[in-house]
């Protein structure tokens, strides 16, 4: 059996797969907002309730991430769950779960996977786009995993708004400690802050897409300017 768990910035979803790749289980929890140690449990709670008597203690976990585990210090950067950043996250899960856990970045495990037997399979190039509670992609090139050597390829979230509007500068802040980042108008919490900032009004994406849905003015106005 393999086990995959997905953590991200609102849910955090495990999984567990048969040696020939059938789905056994699935189960999927809140992120706790802003606490490394609640995240940790929660991830290890998780992989034991997937693990559930299906497999022996010690198999291996395959984690996926909204950031790196830096090459230099080993220790999370570039996360948008911003209680990840400069923490030793794999050792960390390592000892909760009590067996070998391997950190990946979740944008580039989408993109190889497309590449490998997804939309993208047979193409020279693959760009793999995720846009959640953050923005990221990964890139395959000829078939292999391009990362870059600082882990950040493919990261277009932090480069600036293209061609901003003069009331778009110089944008919300970012937590990297830019502002107007992509990241920071195209992500579920730009939406947002965009509705909060035209509207008054506090709803997350998705119900300002219903509501958008329903005709309300408001709403469709940032749909459109999303």
């Amino acid at each position: 059996m393999r086990i995959g768990v997905d953590l991200g910035g609102t849910k955090i979803e495990a999984l567990a797969l048969a040696d020939d790749g059938a789905e056994i289980i699935r189960r999927r929890v809140l992120t706790p907002q802003g606490d490394y140690h609640a995240i940790v449990v929660a991830i290890r709670d998780l992989v034991a309730a997937v693990q559930d008597g299906r497999s022996g203690p010690g198999t291996p976990v395959g984690v996926t991430i909204p950031g790196a585990l830096s090459p230099a210090t080993g220790l999370i950067k570039n996360a948008n769950s911003t209680c990840l950043i400069g923490k030793p996250f794999d050792v960390d899960l390592a000892a909760a779960l009590e067996c070998p856990v391997r950190l990946a970045n979740d944008a580039n495990c989408f993109a190889l996977s497309e590449a490998s037997d997804g939309a993208g399979r047979g193409a020279d190039s693959v760009f793999g786009v995720i846009v959640g509670t953050g923005t990221g992609a990964g890139l395959v090139l000829g078939g292999r995993l391009h990362e870059g050597t600082n882990l950040i390829a493919g990261e277009w979230g932090h480069v600036p708004l293209p061609w901003p509007e003069d009331d778009e500068r110089p944008g919300p802040p970012c937590y990297c400690g830019r502002r107007g980042c992509i990241e920071t108008f195209l992500s579920g919490p730009g939406l947002s802050l965009d509705y909060k900032t035209m509207t008054g009004g506090t709803l997350n994406a998705d119900e300002i897409a219903a509501l958008a849905g329903l005709g309300d003015a408001g709403a469709a106005a940032c749909m459109a300017r999303y």
